[in-house]
C-alpha cells in the first residue's frame, strides 16, 4: 500500500504541475479545468489509501518475507443463487431505452429499478422478532 498511495499523490503533483503548465502555454479553460480536477481525483484517492495503510498497518504485501497464505483470510460473502440481478439488469436497460423511446418507459423502468435495488440489497434481511 505504500507504493500504492505514493503512486496517487506523485499522480496528483504531476497534474497540477501540468495544469500549471498548460494555463501558461495558454490552455483553455475547460483543459486546465479537466487536469485541475484530475489532481484532486488522484490526491482524493491516495488520502484514503494513505489512511486505509496507517489505519491497518503492515499488510502482507508490503512485508518482503510474506507467504502468500499471508494474504487469506475472508473475501465477502456473494450470493450463490440470487435472481435479483437479472431484474436489476432488465429495468437498467429498459430505463437506457426509455431515454430513447419516451420518458413514460423511463418512469416506469426507474420505479421497477428503485424495487429491484431494493429487493437485491435487502435480499438476505429477516425480519427482528418484535415484528410479529
Amino acid at each position: 500500500m505504500k507504493a500504492s498511495y505514493r503512486l496517487f499523490v506523485g499522480l496528483s503533483l504531476f497534474y497540477a504541475v501540468m495544469a500549471v503548465i498548460y494555463y501558461l502555454v495558454g490552455g483553455e479553460a475547460v483543459g486546465i479545468t479537466c487536469i485541475s480536477l484530475s489532481s484532486g481525483l488522484a490526491a482524493i484517492v491516495g488520502f484514503y489509501v494513505w489512511f486505509n495503510n496507517n489505519r491497518l498497518g503492515l499488510l502482507p504485501q508490503d512485508n518482503v518475507t510474506a507467504e502468500i497464505a499471508d494474504g487469506a483470510g475472508e473475501l465477502g460473502f456473494y450470493s450463490p443463487h440470487s435472481w435479483w440481478p437479472l431484474p436489476v439488469a432488465l429495468s437498467a436497460c429498459a430505463a437506457g431505452l426509455g431515454l430513447l423511446v419516451g420518458w413514460w418507459l423511463t418512469t416506469i423502468a426507474l420505479g421497477a429499478l428503485f424495487i429491484s435495488v431494493f429487493g437485491f440489497a435487502l435480499e438476505y434481511e429477516k425480519p427482528s422478532a418484535s415484528a410479529h
